[in-house]
């Protein structure tokens, strides 16, 4: 295999390192700094990386921050499940025919998310 080739197998895929970092934050459970997020992604990130990706998903209103002497300590926004549920949201929104992609979806799942779900529609029914 070449450099170029043994490069390209170490990369990651879009937006898989925002999600790596997401998952640390969440981990924390409470506000973290840069270097303490970067102890937690797997490959040993620069921190340069770690703090592009922070300020990007900041740009994106996924985490806020405050200051902490000279940098900041970042926290989540959402919890991991609400960030889930906006995702499939904005998906949802995306496609055409919503009836169509909401039916498919639920004949995907497996009985026992059938299950959840139908408690989780009948709670929100009642409530």
């Amino acid at each position: 295999m070449t450099d170029d080739g043994a490069a390209t197998a170490g990369r990651r895929a879009p937006g898989e390192l925002e999600n790596e970092v997401l998952a640390a934050l969440w981990a924390a459970g409470a506000p973290a700094a840069a270097a303490a997020v970067r102890e937690q992604v797997a490959g040993d990130p620069a921190h340069t990386t770690v703090l592009t990706i922070l300020s990007r998903l900041y740009d994106k209103g996924l985490v806020t921050r405050e200051r902490a002497g000279r940098g900041y300590l970042y926290s989540p926004v959402r919890d991991e499940a609400g960030h889930t549920a906006a995702g499939m949201r904005a998906l949802l929104e995306r496609g055409g025919d919503r009836a169509a992609v909401l039916a498919r979806f639920v004949s995907e799942l497996g009985t026992e998310d059938e299950e959840i779900l139908e408690q989780l529609l009948r709670g929100h029914k009642e409530g």
